[in-house]
């Protein structure tokens, strides 16, 4: 077995190098799905005041959703059936809270897509905000793509490396309410209302892979807190 039970427990165990497996794919699934479809193709829809591009972003949500409940499944299970420890058991925390984060991406891709199917026929983004908010898209897609690479090879350093663009989404966020509260805002309540909720969508979904990649230097060095970080970036 890989946990307590009749059995001494052990290491390394079978069932949970095959639910290991299974719970890679899931991820990877899920992150391939944000990264080459949804947050991309939301901000396109965001910025173009496409329809049809934010339905079918918010059409294929569910399938995020039903990914994450298949990951679910298998991780209950292992808890259920074979008690891990150790190294087996950092597994399956991890693989349950990057499978929370990776569906609450999708969740804030759709809100995007949201926004814009809510503004159509005209765009959701006045002009002004146009150039800061592409950059917020651009961002998000690189994080999420990261994101990808650190779930499929492990690798701390690109892990780390997230906290870098989050940084970069962060300057943006702040950048939007810089433009609504300077005194020179003169679109409307409206657009200030949409650019607030769209700019803080994107600085979540930042957030969320940020917190995928700790997950994954926790399942690597058994560390909560990553020495390797500031005080600051540990929260």
């Amino acid at each position: 077995m890989c946990g307590r039970g009749r059995a001494r427990p052990t290491r390394g165990d079978p069932r949970c190098a095959t639910l290991s497996t299974r719970t890679s794919t899931i991820s990877e699934q899920l992150v391939a799905r944000l990264a080459g479809s949804a947050i991309s193709r939301a901000t396109t829809a965001l910025l173009d005041a496409d329809l049809h591009l934010a339905e079918s972003v918010i059409a294929s949500n569910e399938e995020i959703d039903a990914l994450r409940r298949e990951l679910d499944e298998h991780t209950v299970d292992l808890l259920a059936r074979q008690q891990p420890v150790a190294t087996d058991l950092r597994m399956v925390v991890t693989a349950m809270r990057m499978g929370s984060d990776l569906e609450r991406m999708g969740d804030l891709a759709r809100h995007v897509a949201e926004v814009a199917r809510l503004r159509y026929p005209d765009c959701a983004i006045h002009p002004v905000m146009r150039t800061t908010v592409e950059q917020m898209g651009r961002v998000a897609e690189r994080i999420v793509t990261k994101a990808g690479s650190v779930i499929e090879d492990r690798d701390i350093e690109t892990a780390r490396a997230l906290e870098v663009d989050d940084d970069e989404m962060d300057r943006l966020h702040r950048d939007i309410f810089t433009m609504l509260v300077d005194g020179k805002w003169q679109y409307g309540t409206e657009a200030a209302v949409d650019a607030t909720l769209v700019g803080r969508y994107y600085e979540r979904y930042a957030d969320h892979a940020v917190s995928v990649a700790r997950g994954l230097v926790y399942l690597v060095t058994g560390e909560f807190r990553d020495p390797a970080l500031p005080d600051s970036k540990q929260a």
